[in-house]
C-alpha cells in the first residue's frame, strides 16, 4: 500500500495515447536491457505482454484511484534453463506534466515510470490473459499477491484491456 497523500496523487485521466507512451517506455527499456546484458537475450523473444499494474492500472480502471506512478511489467515465458532475475526495476520520466511531477523524483519532468519484469508460466499458444490470470489467481509468488490487490492492464498487445480484476457475472 502507497504512503503517498491523495494531494500528491494524479486524478488526470489515463487514455489510449497515455498508454501507448507507457509501451513504448517499456519497449525502450527491454531493447535496452539486453542490448547491456547479452546474457539475458534468452527473453528476448519470449515476450508475453507489457502490462500497466498496482495504482495507475486501478485508476485507469475506476478513475478514482489516483497515480502516483507507473508500473510498467513485461511478463515472458518462463524458461527452463534460465530463471528470470525478478530483482530488476528500472525508473524512466513519463516526459509530459499532464500526470504532475512525481514528488518523490523532482527531477522529472512527469510521473515516474518503474519498468519491471516477470517470468511467468505460460504454453507458446496459451491465451494471454488466461496465462496472466492464473498468475495472478494462484498467488504463489509475492508480486502475483500485490498485483492482485490492484488492477492490470494490457499495453500491448490490445492495448487497454483490463486483465485484472476479473468481471464478477451475477
Amino acid at each position: 500500500m502507497s504512503n503517498v497523500r491523495p494531494e500528491s496523487r494524479s486524478y488526470s485521466t489515463i487514455e489510449a495515447a497515455d498508454l501507448m507512451k507507457l509501451a513504448a517506455i517499456a519497449r525502450k527499456d527491454r531493447e535496452q536491457f539486453f542490448q547491456d546484458k547479452p546474457e539475458w537475450a534468452i527473453y528476448a523473444q519470449r515476450v508475453l505482454c507489457i502490462a500497466l499494474c498496482q495504482g495507475a492500472a486501478k485508476h485507469y480502471v475506476d478513475g478514482v484511484t489516483g497515480i502516483n506512478d507507473f508500473d510498467i511489467y513485461t511478463f515472458y515465458r518462463s524458461h527452463s534453463e534460465k530463471r528470470w532475475y525478478a530483482k530488476r526495476i528500472k525508473s524512466y520520466d513519463f516526459g509530459n506534466p499532464k500526470f504532475g511531477r512525481s514528488p518523490d523524483r523532482p527531477d522529472f519532468i512527469g510521473r515516474r515510470v518503474d519498468c519491471l519484469g516477470r517470468a511467468i508460466d505460460a504454453t507458446d499458444k496459451e491465451n494471454i490473459v488466461t496465462a496472466l490470470r492464473r498468475y495472478i489467481e494462484q498467488g504463489k509468488t509475492e508480486t502475483a499477491r500485490l498485483l492482485a490487490e490492484k488492477a492490470i492492464v494490457l499495453l500491448e498487445p490490445d492495448c487497454g484491456k483490463v486483465v485484472w480484476p476479473v468481471e464478477q457475472k451475477a
